[in-house]
C-alpha cells in the first residue's frame, strides 16, 4: 500500500459548553466538570478556553489560559490533544494560539506546569521555546516552564 498524505484545515475557536459531550476523550467525568466550571469563569474574563477543530467542528485538542494565577503571565493548563491526532501539530497550534491570547492581554510571559513523567509534553514545550523555571516537586505543579512572549 502506498503512503498517502491528507491535509485538513483546522480552526482555533473558543471551547463551548456544547462541545463537552464530544470531549470524553480528555479524561474522566470529573475532568469534564472541571472544564465546564472553567468555561463559567470565561464570562468574567478570568480565563480563555480554546478548541482546535477539524472540518467536523469537533474538538481535536483543547486547552485553557488562566490570567489570574501568575502575575504578568498567562498560565496554560489542561492542554490535551485527542490520542488519535497527537504528533500532527495540533498541540503546537493550540499553544501558539493560547500565547496569542496572552499577548493580546498585554502579558509578557506564558507559563505552564508539566508532570515530571510527561517527557513528551516537556519536549514539545522545550521545542516551542519554554524553559524550566521550577524543577519537579516545588510549588505543587511538577515542572514549571516559562516562555517570554515577543
Amino acid at each position: 500500500m502506498a503512503d498517502a498524505r491528507v491535509t485538513v484545515d483546522l480552526i482555533v475557536r473558543d471551547l463551548l459548553h456544547e462541545d463537552l459531550a464530544g470531549c470524553a476523550w480528555t479524561g474522566s467525568p470529573t475532568r469534564l466538570r472541571f472544564i465546564a466550571a472553567a468555561l463559567g469563569r470565561r464570562s468574567a474574563g478570568v480565563v480563555d478556553y480554546l478548541a482546535v477543530c477539524g472540518p467536523s467542528d469537533l474538538p481535536l485538542g483543547i486547552g485553557g489560559v488562566d490570567y489570574g494565577r501568575s502575575p504578568g503571565a498567562g498560565w496554560l493548563w489542561q492542554v490535551v490533544v485527542h490520542p488519535a491526532f497527537r504528533s500532527c501539530g495540533i498541540g503546537t497550534l493550540l499553544v501558539r494560539s493560547a500565547e496569542e491570547r496572552i499577548r493580546r492581554r498585554g502579558l509578557g510571559y506564558a507559563e505552564l506546569g508539566v508532570e515530571p513523567d510527561n517527557t513528551g509534553a516537556q519536549r514539545l514545550y522545550a521545542r516551542l521555546g519554554y524553559q524550566v523555571v521550577v524543577e519537579a516537586g516545588r510549588r505543587g505543579h511538577g515542572v514549571v516552564m516559562r516562555r517570554r512572549l515577543a
